[in-house]
């Protein structure tokens, strides 16, 4: 039986009231943004979160003057600071500020810092990063209340984790600061706080941002030379030995690591290592995001690049909490107005919301906290474990499907942009 599609009056009608649902959308951003703001803070007084995260930051970080960082362990959770001696002199003036100050400042902190992810990141679209528009402010304002309830955001939030202001500080890095040096700082200021930005690097080399890399690469040993004339003997115990210690903030294999030796681990029974396993999947994730990033790049699509970069990264390190995942966003936003096959995008995009607002993540840890503890996950968890990782794969496709789209250009002049990041931002960075 042959299945009947919808006649191109039926599609017209459809497009028509998707526009009107869309501008009345855009009209009452402001009120939709405040009503998402009201209805996270009704939730924040109803079931106050635990910022653990938060307070190692605020216990630990005065243990950086004292040789005892890495022995301590916070009193409310046992959890160990587990980033760079540089991370604990950032953190160091949270600790001369009473706890709930801290509290409320880092949170609307990070709250800030999301509405920066969404407005530099729609500064990388193609068609929008030469000539500085950005989504614009309504489209922001309903990406930031949007986003506030995707998990990773709102993990984030409740952890008091740092990864919101990272980010921020990355896209800011990239899409807004006019020097290369600032561009570089920006990268190299996140890595030295956490290793996980440092990916930020290699959009700068995949880019031909050559002076940023170089700045980044030097910020980057600046960190580690603070770091190591305040703290000496805990430098060297982080860097000799911890930094390749996983295990150390978690159980690899738990559901909420995301990360490709996470997924691959639960999917065979036990944490795979670096062994082979791993390594045929880590080559298969390489070979797709750096043909996806040399597509973008192509295309003078910055977004993409960057976003290739990015889940290339938290696929590729050892751990990537779901907390972690906070480049979802800019990967939605992507998927929306990026190039490529449409029904690719919209489909990654479908898949990342239904993950993120469905908070898939937290249900599957409920069911992995009863199970006997080192016990194999059973096969529905093993294979729903793989939901980022599987979300991140869709995007990487789209993105490198970008370059077999002939229309996508849309113009003459779209198929002929400049392809260095530098000539797509401009001739503001020397």
């Amino acid at each position: 039986m042959r299945t009947s599609r919808p006649s191109p009056a039926a599609r017209e009608s459809a497009t028509r009231a998707f526009d009107v649902v869309r501008q009345r959308a855009l009209d009452r951003a402001p009120w939709l943004l405040l009503l998402s703001l009201a209805v996270h803070a009704v939730v924040l007084v109803v079931a106050p979160p635990d910022p653990f995260d938060l307070r190692v930051y605020w216990e630990a970080s005065p243990q950086v003057r004292s040789g005892r960082l890495y022995d301590f362990r916070a009193a409310s959770s046992g959890l160990p600071f587990t980033y760079p001696p540089f991370a604990a002199v950032v953190f160091l003036p949270l600790s001369y500020v009473p706890w709930p100050v801290a509290v409320v400042g880092w949170h609307l902190l990070s709250l800030a810092a999301l509405a920066v992810v969404v407005g530099c990141a729609g500064r990388l679209l193609p068609g929008r990063a030469g000539a500085r528009r950005g989504l614009g402010r309504d489209r922001v304002m309903l990406w930031v209340a949007g986003a506030l309830w995707l998990e990773p955001v709102r993990h984030t939030l409740d952890l008091g984790q740092v990864n919101l202001i990272l980010a921020a500080l990355v896209l800011w890095g990239l899409a807004a600061a006019k020097e290369a040096g600032a561009v570089g700082a920006a990268v190299g200021v996140a890595a030295g706080v956490k290793l996980t930005p440092a990916v930020g690097g290699a959009y700068l080399l995949l880019t031909r941002q050559w002076r940023a890399a170089l700045a980044a690469c030097v910020v980057f040993v600046g960190t580690l030379a603070l770091g190591w004339s305040v703290a000496p003997r805990e430098s060297e115990r982080y860097w000799s030995s911890l930094v390749v210690e996983p295990e150390r903030v978690g159980l690899v294999t738990s559901v909420r690591n995301q990360s490709l030796r996470g997924a691959v681990g639960r999917a065979l029974g036990h944490d795979v290592g670096f062994d082979a396993p791993w390594l045929l999947a880590a080559l298969a994730v390489t070979v797709l995001a750096g043909y996806a990033g040399w597509v973008a790049v192509r295309r003078a699509d910055l977004l993409g690049a960057l976003v290739a970069v990015q889940l290339a990264g938290l696929l590729l390190v050892p751990i990537s909490w779901s907390h972690h995942w906070v480049w979802c966003v800019p990967a939605m936003i992507w998927l929306l107005y990026g190039p490529g096959p449409r029904a690719l995008r919209l489909t990654a995009l479908a898949a990342w919301a239904l993950a993120t607002a469905g908070r898939v993540v937290p249900q599957l840890n409920h069911v992995e906290a009863v199970l006997p503890p080192g016990a194999p996950a059973p096969g529905l968890l093993a294979v729903a474990g793989w939901v980022y990782a599987v979300c991140a794969l869709l995007t990487l496709v789209a993105i490198a499907a970008a370059g077999r789209d002939r229309t996508a250009g849309t113009s003459r002049a779209a198929r002929h942009r400049p392809r260095t990041a530098a000539a797509a931002l401009g001739a503001d960075r020397p």
